[in-house]
């Protein structure tokens, strides 16, 4: 039931790392925010990808912290979530990575498309070995953060593989978007991948939009890792406009900038997104979820002028946000 969930079309937030002050990872607060995901009526959570910090696996932490969600998940959701790992490296590691998530009870793998020197044969390879494990979905990553340029002849090859589920396009170029898109359109299995947006500077659009003669199903989103009650609601009204509603179209309309606007302070586009993951750690340290903005790089954190973008697009944009939502909840979450 929960792979035809993700087929359907659902709010997945890129789940975040909790650390304490010394680095150390903060299980309370971790098991916290993936009730708070629940609570918010996410469809799914995507653990062990860039929002939750690829160095996890460095220092010991994947195993653990994907354990965790899936421990809460299987425990608390009383409803089909989407379980979705990330993995990474080669193809011994990414299978590997593949495996110890098939014995969490994850449902899929989320693809890193970062291999250094691989080609596009290479990674096609590489995700049909993954694909013998779990069910993939594939990844088109920003170049901003280190990833590669993929073809419309990869995407084509890529949906044709037989254990790909969906695709998260998250290249933050309308070009790219548009030339995997119609990839994955053309491809003999093109109509069994879901799509789902990735692009969090154009989630409005991605959402409403046609490309080739297909929709974007759902999102799986490092922004919806905030505010995460408030992306739910925009979901639905996404849905409603695509069933006709023309007010609920309306509204969209005029808040797309106001999303991408959050974004830019949330990912810290003025600097490079130099400060991505320290933003949304800092919104959820407002929230009380988290006790601090701490990344496992100490040199990652809050770009100058970073946490004044993030007062100003709450207060510009209080529909985005659901810092009520989340106070009436959180002693519960982190008990």
């Amino acid at each position: 039931m929960s792979l035809d969930l993700l087929r359907a079309g659902t709010v997945i937030p890129a789940h975040p790392l909790a650390l304490t002050a010394d680095r150390r990872l903060d299980e309370r607060r971790q098991r916290a925010l993936t009730r708070y995901y629940l609570a918010a009526g996410a469809g799914g959570v995507a653990v062990g990808v860039h929002t939750t910090q690829f160095t996890i696996r460095q220092v010991g932490l994947l195993e653990p912290v994907l354990a965790l969600a899936a421990e809460v998940v299987d425990g608390e959701a009383g409803r089909p979530v989407v379980k979705v790992a990330g993995a990474c490296g080669d193809t011994t590691q990414a299978v590997a990575e593949a495996e110890l998530a098939a014995g969490l009870g994850y449902h899929a793998v989320l693809l890193s498309p970062v291999v250094p020197g691989a080609d596009e044969a290479a990674l096609l390879a590489r995700a049909k070995a993954v694909g013998e494990v779990l069910p993939v979905v594939g990844f088109y990553l920003q170049p901003a953060i280190g990833g590669p340029r993929l073809s419309t002849a990869f995407w084509r090859a890529f949906a044709d593989l037989p254990s790909v589920v969906a695709v998260k396009l998250a290249p933050f170029d309308r070009y790219r978007t548009l030339e995997a898109v119609r990839g994955i359109a053309t491809a003999d299995r093109g109509a069994q991948v879901a799509l789902y947006t990735g692009n969090d500077d154009h989630i409005v659009g991605d959402l409403l939009g046609g490309f080739a003669g297909r929709r974007f199903v759902g999102g799986l989103l490092g922004q919806w890792a905030v505010w995460t009650r408030a992306a739910v609601e925009l979901f639905e009204r996404v849905r409603a406009a695509r069933a006709g509603d023309a007010a609920a179209l309306a509204l969209l309309t005029g808040q797309a900038a106001a999303v991408t606007d959050a974004n830019a302070a949330v990912f810290d586009a003025a600097h490079g997104f130099h400060g991505c993951i320290a933003g949304v750690h800092e919104v959820l340290r407002r929230q009380g979820l988290l006790d601090g903005v701490w990344c496992l790089d100490p040199a990652e954190g809050l770009s100058p002028g970073q946490a004044g973008e993030l007062t100003r697009v709450a207060a510009a944009h209080p529909w985005l946000t659901d810092d009520e939502f989340v106070a009436a909840h959180r002693d519960d979450w982190l008990r």
